[in-house]
């Protein structure tokens, strides 16, 4: 007869999306190589200019191979999307107040509810069809894309699944433009997804390898500020720009979040962190908007600049808006204890 044992282990959040026991090797190093290493935004020009390569995901889904071939790669990136669009789907199905103490009620219900009338469907197939049919004007795509991420970040706020991008706090933004540019754009193939996920990817590892995405090392603007960087990119990426025109792109967008705070209130990802995501996916989109009817030989501000720039505000920043709940809004407002 077999008898079974209880294994118990602490793990502890050590920030930017790592975890870490209480022994010492319990992070383990390895080490990988990629055939063209890209530290920097310059690494990316470099090497697009030297190999020729078009598009800034050409030379990522080259790279990835160093981990799985391209085949893999495609069908993890479709199963990403197929789980973001999960994720939306039931933020905007469910209602009710979010659990925390701060009572507050889930909108993403509301909203799709309102903007799609009575129009009736059974799954997130049809109703994602549904979001494709519905009216088109400025303001109705406004707030849809508001709508997907309050979805996200309520089924964050709730303990749903979600796709950490980059982090928990900041999972609405790429969501929220991803699902914009596949119901609103003609860029709706499953090639134009895989491509949006790596390149945003890839930006987001340029901000951790040199500043941080941790909220609690650099203030909201390493969540939100690098989330929407890295929707922007992808974003413009599979409209059509170029290599400079990505990266542009995504300095654009952490450029205008520069200096944000993270100040919770109770320390809850809820006030202002989820409506801070719909925010972020709007000015995703209007970096990737700007960049594509721009020249980036004639940017004033490079993304390692900004990049740069992102950590030395980091540094330099009061812990007080450093995910503490010491500062602003955080002790602002005055929430009774339940």
């Amino acid at each position: 007869m077999k008898t079974e044992t209880e294994l118990i282990q602490d793990f502890y959040s050590v920030g930017g999306g790592f975890i870490a026991s209480q022994e010492k090797n319990s992070i383990e190093k390895e080490c990988v190589r990629t055939l063209y290493p890209c530290h920097h935004g310059s690494d990316i020009v470099k090497y697009c200019e030297r190999f020729g390569f078009k598009r800034f995901s050409d030379l990522i889904i080259i790279n990835e191979e160093s981990w799985r071939t391209q085949e893999e790669t495609r069908k993890e990136a479709l199963y990403i999307w197929q789980q973001i669009k999960e994720c939306i789907y039931k933020g905007v199905n469910k209602e009710g107040i979010l659990p925390g103490g701060l009572n507050v009620t889930r909108r993403a219900a509301g909203m799709n509810r309102k903007l799609l009338g009575d129009k009736i469907y059974k799954n997130k197939d049809q109703w994602f069809q549904q979001v494709v049919e519905a009216e088109e004007n400025f303001t109705n795509i406004n707030k849809w894309i508001a709508c997907f991420a309050l979805a996200v970040n309520e089924e964050n706020a709730a303990f749903g699944r979600i796709i950490t991008a980059p982090t928990n706090g900041a999972s609405g933004v790429i969501p929220a433009v991803l699902m914009y540019s596949q119901a609103f754009t003609d860029f709706t193939s499953e090639d134009d997804i895989v491509r949006f996920l790596l390149v945003a990817g890839e930006i987001g590892t340029l901000f951790k390898k040199n500043a941080t995405i941790s909220a609690a090392m650099g203030g909201c603007q390493a969540e939100i500020g690098v989330s929407s960087a890295m929707a922007a990119a992808g974003l413009t990426e599979i409209l059509g720009g170029s290599v400079g025109q990505v990266l542009m792109a995504a300095e654009i967008a952490m450029e205008h979040h520069l200096g944000l705070t993270c100040d919770p209130i109770k320390g809850l990802v809820q006030i202002p962190c989820i409506e801070r995501n719909t925010m972020g996916a709007i000015k995703a989109i209007t970096a990737a908007n700007i960049a594509l009817e721009s020249d980036p030989a004639k940017a004033k501000v490079s993304l390692d600049q900004v990049i740069q720039t992102m950590w030395e505000t980091a540094l330099s920043m009061s812990d007080r808006f450093k995910e503490t709940s010491e500062g602003g809004l955080a002790i602002a407002v005055n929430v009774p204890e339940c």
